[in-house]
């Protein structure tokens, strides 16, 4: 986002044959209607809560980042290149313990 522009809010219109989509509008130029991008058919604005914090915080980043790694997760091939590979350690020594059941 450039400086000194503000975000415009995101308005939903639902269109009968294809569906919901949205629309950002400056608020002084949000009309009842509106024509589907799909089909160009006069589609109703839809009553919708409000979005709001979709600033650039640290925690907006990170919700970000989260939600693009649904869709786009990252492939690991391996170990992390020079990381140490370690065994894993018992967890106890007791022979008692052996006779536990296990997850």
């Amino acid at each position: 986002m450039r400086e000194g522009l503000l975000p415009m809010p995101l308005y939903e219109y639902r269109c009968v044959d294809c569906g919901p989509f949205d629309v950002s509008a400056p608020m002084s130029d949000v009309r009842p209607t509106t024509a589907c991008p799909a089909c160009a058919a006069e589609s109703l604005r839809a009553v919708t809560a409000p979005r709001l914090g979709r600033g650039r915080t640290a925690a907006m980043r990170v919700l970000d980042s989260t939600a693009r790694t649904a869709s786009e997760p990252a492939v690991v091939s391996g170990a992390i290149p020079g990381s140490p590979r370690t065994p894993p350690r018992p967890v106890t020594t007791d022979p008692r313990h052996r006779m536990l059941p296990r997850p």
